[in-house]
């Protein structure tokens, strides 16, 4: 039987009972209690929590109750009334969580996971950008070309790799080899473009049609061109805005996958 060891259970009670992001005292009450484990009474938050994982798996030489317990704590409905809470103590219970090979996702559910080795890695997977964009679900196409990126919640690289990745998706679907406007020129530009995202038989089809255009080259020349030429110092990039742009990026992947190419005459 699988047991967490005396470090582990005092990294989740410490992330669990946390002074700012954990549960608070009549929380950590009811869940003891909706957990059948024993409660040693009003005390630390961190060390009443460890107290009752201890004495409850010492006994029954299982960690059950504890799991049950991490289930729900961490429920998504049960922060309804404060949302903000929940992810924070979330990102705390995953760095630990990591050094016994479990993580909660964004959903709530608990899930086997590579076991971390050193507090970096457990850090890493601790991050909240990677799974605040799948939460959105974005392409999987965006998550491929900036995973490395991801993981290291660097969004400088993260932009950089993910507007890329349109530009060879565009290739690949044209066989062309340009870049940046050249190749939006080319892909989406002409009667007909190579690729088109809808029929363009009707006025309001076309002005679709070439609004993506647009948009296409806007996010290359707003984000590619500076990020791939300015030194990183120079381009702030915050978690807020990384987020967005990868969404406007998968929505360009969605797009460029269901487009068709047109007969040429």
């Amino acid at each position: 039987m699988v047991l967490f060891s005396q470090d582990q259970l005092e990294a989740i009670a410490g992330a669990l009972g946390d002074t700012d992001a954990g549960l608070t005292g009549p929380e950590i009450q009811h869940l003891i209690a909706s957990t059948k484990m024993d409660d040693p009474g009003p005390m630390t938050k961190r060390v009443r929590i460890y107290n009752a994982f201890a004495e409850c798996q010492n006994t029954k030489r299982n960690r059950t109750n504890i799991l049950q317990f991490i289930r729900l704590a961490m429920k998504p409905a049960r922060y309804s009334r404060a949302p903000e809470r929940y992810e924070p103590m979330r990102a705390l219970l995953n760095q630990a969580l990591a050094f016994a090979g479990l993580v909660v996702d964004q959903s709530g559910e608990l899930k086997a996971a590579e076991v971390a080795q050193t507090l970096p890695e457990a850090q890493r997977r601790a991050r909240e950008l990677r799974a605040d964009l799948e939460g959105r679900g974005v392409h999987p196409d965006v998550l491929r070309f900036c995973r490395a990126e991801l993981l290291a919640d660097n969004y400088f690289h993260a932009v950089q790799e993910a507007v890329k990745s349109v530009a060879d998706k565009m290739r690949m679907r044209t066989g062309l080899s340009d870049d940046g406007a050249a190749l939006v020129d080319r892909t989406l530009g002409g009667e007909p473009p190579l690729l088109a995202i809808n029929p363009r038989s009707t006025v309001s089809e076309r002005s679709e049609h070439s609004g993506f255009a647009n948009l296409v080259r806007g996010t290359f020349g707003m984000f590619r061109n500076p990020t791939a030429h300015d030194a990183r110092i120079h381009w702030a990039m915050s978690k807020e805005d990384a987020e967005d742009l990868l969404t406007i990026v998968s929505l360009i992947h969605r797009r460029l996958d269901k487009a068709h190419m047109p007969p040429r005459i």
